[in-house]
């Protein structure tokens, strides 16, 4: 029985078969993936240069560009070059770097959006302690718990997924190397090594869910008593975009690992996983820039700053 060790490369599931469709798909695949860069960077070069944009919310803004931009950077450009050259092999080596970071990024962000929430609740119950609850050195911690809480999370997945014999080949029925798939190749006495680890990641991406819906309860109430509504105006500006991101993530994941089995099938999987890795890195900036004034000038004065350069 061959175990992991034996494997030398994965093959990955193609987007389509004919040569004309895989060069389609390339096509289509970098433009996401220049929207992605270019949205991502922007955002990230705006709130860097704008003095204006230091503050709080900004600052996890950035961070989840970031993230964005190293989702998206994991998967989308094995998949290009494969479609590209007409190939289908991930070594070994590739394949537990692409999973490890993947895993990282994707369990980062869903923490970073947890913290996001509480931003918006500080800022919206408790406007009058935002300051000394979410000062610079608070924000940082934040920051980095959500990062190391995704990498403790990758090192705990990478490590049970890998440490698995493998004996059902080595074609991975995705267009990325993904938990799920990996350990459909592993042994069937072994597989329960890993559900332990899925255990806790599911545990907590529900305690993050729940303190979400909590945060927003609370900050609808607090919105819907506001005597103003130029302030309930604003608070829902305030709150929407980050709402909408949240609600774009958690509804393609859903979509991916709670559907029935009998609706399951290779070209529906691919289709879905390519929602929740890739179109949300992708659509995030435009959702954050569409209602935000602020962001928007500081992107106009950036574009301006180029081309008195130039």
């Amino acid at each position: 029985m061959p175990n992991s060790s034996s494997v030398s490369e994965f093959l990955l599931l193609a987007f389509a078969d004919t040569r004309k469709l895989q060069l389609l798909h390339f096509g289509l695949f970098l433009g996401i993936y220049l929207a992605a860069l270019l949205g991502n960077g922007l955002i990230l070069t705006a709130i860097a240069c704008e003095h204006r944009l230091h503050t709080p919310m900004y600052f996890f803004l950035l961070n989840l560009a970031l993230l964005d931009l190293g989702c998206i950077s994991t998967t989308l450009p094995k998949a290009m070059a494969n479609a590209l050259w007409d190939n289908r092999a991930i070594s070994y080596a590739e394949c537990v770097t692409q999973l490890f970071v993947f895993a990282f990024l994707f369990e980062a962000e869903f923490c970073l959006l947890t913290v996001m929430a509480y931003d918006r609740y500080i800022a919206i119950c408790k406007p009058l302690h935002y300051g000394s609850l979410l000062g610079t050195r608070a924000c940082a911690k934040m920051a980095a718990a959500a990062w190391g809480s995704g990498f403790l999370n990758a090192v705990l997945h990478t490590t049970n997924t890998f440490s698995l014999p493998l004996c059902q080949g080595n074609a991975v029925d995705q267009f990325f190397c993904e938990i799920p798939q990996i350990l459909k190749l592993s042994c069937s006495d072994a597989y329960l090594r890993e559900v332990g680890a899925l255990v806790f990641s599911v545990s907590l991406a529900l305690g993050c869910f729940v303190y979400i819906v909590v945060s927003y309860v609370q900050i609808f109430r607090a919105v819907l008593r506001m005597p103003s509504e130029q302030g309930k105006h604003k608070a829902f500006s305030m709150c929407l975009p980050h709402l909408a991101v949240v609600s774009l993530f958690l509804i393609t994941i859903m979509f991916a690992y709670l559907k029935p089995p009998y609706i399951s099938s290779p070209s529906l999987d691919l289709a879905v996983s390519f929602l929740y890795s890739v179109v949300p890195p992708a659509v995030n900036p435009l959702i954050y820039s569409m209602r935000n004034k602020k962001l928007k000038d500081a992107v106009r004065k950036l574009f301006e700053y180029i081309f008195l350069q130039n």
